[in-house]
């Protein structure tokens, strides 16, 4: 819906030209002074947020030292910008026309106010700032490109025309390759004869549209040989960072308008031989529905210091969001990765203590907690996993192994049953995934063994693969390894489940986290007998799978020389492994909840069902301090939240408490509580948090599909965002004046380009 210039005698709109239009400002005495300005009777009833809401000033009644743009694709306000550029006269010229947007006439003496604290006003600028006066006589145009605002818009020249035609079109491909996830090089070098001449992707489209009658493309190339690139990989890849930025501004654009959001990371991904970090954003848009969105890849560094600035320098400046208003931040990582993550996740918490470090809802907890585990043997043992789930998927070998489970399980079929499901599943994400793999371990052994033997069956690539996977699996130093994580992990594992069910299981799971401590604590005091019990289980389980209890290789080539004593398998472990792994994951515990984060977590009280468990004797007062900042009315908080729950404790019969947060925001009178439904929304960005409605939380979905679905060679960092946001509006003719005011040169070549063929075809005439 575009947006209409609230000016008297202005009727611009936002669809006719690419001009900023700017909100009239939430605060009461800034946004009294636009009313003034503006000289509409009909604005001075109506409340600040309704003005902010439903009206808005094109950038014309704006001195252009007021306006800055902080990127080719932002223009903002400065924080005192008041419009004084108005036409309060041209309506004079015709008396009979009925005027929706009137004037307010002025007495002589508010004339005369005004013209006094306009002087006022020009005096203490002077005086604050006397190089101001000095800078607009060297500098009297704007950034933007240096006309007078309260000029009439040049109209294009025929050859300026014809050149955003063009532009257009090539824009118009570079859309489409990317929703369709059409990679730029359509062939390797090493696959095309030499001396032939071969287009690539971008090149054959062009073609295409050409021979299907795009009459701007046609004149454009129609003198160019046909061995030339019609649009070089400089221009291309300058033109798909501007779609890139116009698409994810549009995500930004209703970021900014919620306010309040998280940042979350997935694991890192290759991207055409680069490691770079997802970056998705969560936050509640206008129609009180949570999201999660894909707004680009950041480039990963091996120093952490240096990727925390970048980080940090690339969401304010770069993406133009104001981490002020982040209340969450949650990196979900691969082994190796986690301590470099938690430095960036530090360094952001200490400029914004507001940012609460949390997990992720996406990923299970034990699971972030072997992956962060700082112990090489856990690291190669998380990879093996993974490695075999994805051979048993991707090979077609499920049958045979539900053979061998049934065979192993014929005492436990139940068991044997359950089994059979799981790894039909992405089982290696689940919270009982060493339990699992435990169980499964002589099922797989003896199935990788029985593939290896059968080389008649299955092909050499298959065999080979499943004689890897077999061997890494029947390896001592694997077994120990998942066993006494699997016993580890068993006191954190129902805490983790309970972080991913209902909202009342949250609010449960925090006031457990105490016992969980508890527990590991205990198991640190007294871990000798613990790591006892564990190696045992790991010895059994390697007697069963004919394996000897031994030192890893590459520990005893260390020691050979060495004349201390002897070290025993089971002394080593407990060492190497037992000890730094419990007292890492006591340590992680600790930093992932914090105070402030389950503080947050206990005003998950606010949402009814929680407050009927609790028999509506609740106080989330307390706990609600640290957003008091949040808040619209503050001071009023303590009796609003008497009457919500109120308003629940005395509900009628056939009213059920809504469970969730999402149901307490899609409540009808839910504005009638405005400081509950700010802290509703606040709580609900919280990365621990799921998103309870599937379809917003299609960014991941999405972005996990582009993963999978391309090659590693041929992922781009600006076509992955078109592709993973496809849905998402694009202005074209934005995208083409950002590429001509970015790159000037380029336009002027390809007017004058024009330009000239048009003089030849005179002069052929």
């Amino acid at each position: 819906m575009p947006n209409f210039c609230a000016a008297p005698n202005c009727t611009r709109k936002s669809t006719q030209s690419d001009l900023a239009f700017f909100r009239f400002p939430r605060d009461p005495a800034r946004c009294q002074r636009w009313v003034e300005n503006c000289r509409r009777a009909d604005l001075e009833d109506k409340t600040p947020d309704q003005l902010n809401k439903h009206y808005r000033l094109c950038a014309k009644h704006f001195e252009t030292s007021m306006i800055c743009r902080s990127s080719p694709y932002r223009t903002v306000l400065r924080e005192n910008a008041v419009p004084t550029i108005f036409d309060l006269t041209s309506h004079l010229n015709n008396p009979h026309s009925r005027h929706r947007k009137r004037i307010k006439e002025l007495s002589e003496e508010e004339i005369r106010l005004l013209k006094q604290q306009k002087i006022d006003e020009a005096y203490e600028q002077e005086k604050t700032n006397p190089e101001s006066a000095d800078n607009d006589l060297q500098n009297p145009a704007s950034e933007e490109g240096g006309d007078d605002p309260s000029k009439d818009d040049v109209p294009l020249t025929q050859e300026e025309r014809e050149n955003k035609d063009y532009l257009k079109s090539l824009f118009e491909i570079l859309i489409l390759m990317g929703r369709q996830n059409i990679p730029l090089d359509g062939h390797g070098a090493d696959e095309i004869p030499e001396g032939i001449f071969t287009p690539d992707n971008f090149q054959a489209l062009l073609e295409f549209r050409i021979n299907s009658g795009d009459e701007v493309l046609r004149k454009r190339f129609e003198t160019t040989a046909v061995n030339l690139a019609y649009c070089s990989q400089a221009q291309q890849k300058q033109m798909l960072e501007i779609c890139e930025s116009c698409v994810r501004e549009e995500t930004l654009r209703e970021v900014r308008d919620s306010h309040f959001f998280s940042i979350i990371t997935e694991e890192v991904v290759d991207l055409a031989g680069e490691d770079h970090l997802p970056v998705l954003v969560r936050f509640v848009d206008d129609s009180h529905n949570l999201r999660e969105e894909f707004i680009g890849f950041l480039p990963y560094e091996a120093d952490p210091e240096v990727l925390a600035v970048k980080f940090h320098t690339t969401i304010i400046e770069k993406w133009g969001l104001n981490m002020e208003y982040c209340r969450g931040q949650a990196y979900i990582v691969s082994s190796g990765f986690a301590s470099k993550m938690k430095t960036v996740a530090m360094r952001i918490l200490e400029k914004y203590p507001q940012a609460v470090y949390t997990l992720s809802s996406s990923c299970a907890l034990n699971i972030w907690l072997a992956k962060s585990v700082p112990v090489l043997g856990v690291s190669i043992a998380l990879g093996t996993i993974e490695e075999v789930c994805l051979f048993f998927h991707q090979s077609q070998v499920l049958a045979d192994l539900d053979n061998v489970i049934s065979l192993l399980f014929q005492n436990s079929e139940e068991r044997g049953k359950e089994l059979k499901d799981v790894i039909r599943s992405h089982w290696t994400g689940r919270h009982d995934t060493f339990e699992i793999i435990v169980d499964l371990m002589q099922a797989l052994i003896l199935c990788l063994d029985g593939i290896n033997e059968s080389s008649s069956r299955w092909n050499t690539l298959v065999a080979g693969r499943a004689h890897i996977l077999s061997s890494a699996l029947a390896d001592f130093d694997f077994v120990v390894t998942i066993v006494i994580i699997k016993n580890i992990l068993s006191f954190t594992r129902a805490f983790g489940k309970n972080l991913q069910g209902q909202t009342s299981d949250v609010f449960f799971a925090a006031s457990s986290l105490t016992a969980v401590l508890h527990s590991l604590n205990e198991v640190m005091e007294n871990i000798e007998v613990y790591h006892e019990f564990w190696f045992e289980e790991a010895t059994n389980l390697a007697t069963k799978l004919d394996l000897p209890a031994k030192l890893p290789g590459k520990f005893c080539r260390a020691q050979q020389g060495s004349l201390e004593s002897e070290v025993t398998p089971e002394n080593y472990y407990k060492e190497a492994l037992s000890v730094p792994t419990v007292e890492h994951i006591i340590q992680e515990l600790k930093d992932i909840f914090s105070e402030q984060h389950l503080r947050a977590l206990k005003c998950l009280s606010l949402v009814p069902s929680v407050m009927g468990q609790l028999k509506f004797n609740t106080s989330e007062e307390h706990h609600a301090d640290m957003y008091k900042n949040d808040l619209p009315n503050p001071d009023t908080l303590s009796a609003e939240l008497h009457c919500w729950r109120i308003k629940w404790k005395h509900r009628g019969k056939d009213i059920e408490l809504p469970t969730t947060i999402y149901e307490a925001l899609h409540l009808p009178d839910i504005k009638f509580f405005p400081n509950v439904y700010a802290l509703l929304k606040v709580l609900c960005i919280l990365p621990v948090m799921k998103v309870e409605n599937e379809k917003f939380e299609v960014g991941r979905r999405r972005l996990k599909a582009y993963l999978k679905n391309t090659l590693t060679e041929q992922r781009s960092s600006h076509l992955a965002l078109l592709n993973i946001n496809f849905d998402i509006k694009h202005d074209l003719d934005l995208m083409v004046d950002t590429y001509v005011k970015l790159y000037p040169d380029k336009a002027e070549f390809q007017e004058e380009y024009l330009s000239s063929n048009s003089s030849d075809v005179k002069e052929e005439t």
